[in-house]
């Protein structure tokens, strides 16, 4: 059983520095970092590089992957991708399901995913906000049991106010900014 989870944001995204990159690309809903997400990234990997983490998990998204493959490479662990953390299938910002990089692609560029890990949590679109913190909860809950020692997962605003909700059961609203991290002792 984990001890200690921590939950963080992806970096900054690259559609939010250039909005006009949503309408030519081939997966509109899954961007890359910025260069300022990087950064954050970074920096984020250095703050946790004395802390004991065992696993880090995270959602199949490329800014999370990112994100997450920059701190793997200071912390040395590999990545498990995890799409219950995955991002909100809001039917009001998505007009479709998302679509991910493909393992084939991945592959290429992040060496760190360990392609052994199977996720039992499977995201539907479309997703109320209800169903999405019930799909948080039961990943928390299913990670929580899976895996001993400390757990880092990486994943979006939601996955952050979903599973600290879960978890703790703040009821205050939760604004989690770019490369921010909530520390949760279980």
């Amino acid at each position: 059983m984990a001890s200690i989870i921590w939950v963080a944001r992806h970096g900054h995204r690259f559609d939010f520095a250039y909005p006009e990159w949503f309408n030519t690309a081939l997966r509109r809903y899954d961007p890359p970092l910025s260069e300022e997400g990087k950064i954050q990234a970074q920096n984020l990997g250095i703050n946790l590089k004395n802390e004991v983490i065992d696993h880090l998990i995270v959602s199949p998204f490329l800014r999370t992957i990112q994100t997450a493959h920059i701190i793997a490479d200071i912390i040395n662990l590999p990545l498990k991708l995890e799409p219950g953390l995955g991002e909100w299938h809001n039917p009001h910002w998505m007009t479709e399901k998302p679509l991910t990089h493909p393992p084939e692609e991945l592959r290429l560029f992040y060496p760190r995913i360990d392609w052994n890990y199977r996720s039992t949590i499977t995201p539907i679109y479309p997703e109320t906000e209800a169903m999405v913190l019930e799909r948080m909860k039961e990943t928390a809950q299913i990670l929580i049991r899976k895996f001993s020692g400390n757990l880092l997962l990486i994943g979006h605003s939601i996955s952050v106010i979903g599973i600290t909700k879960a978890l703790v059961g703040e009821k205050k609203e939760i604004k989690p900014d770019f490369c921010s991290i909530t520390k949760i002792y279980i």
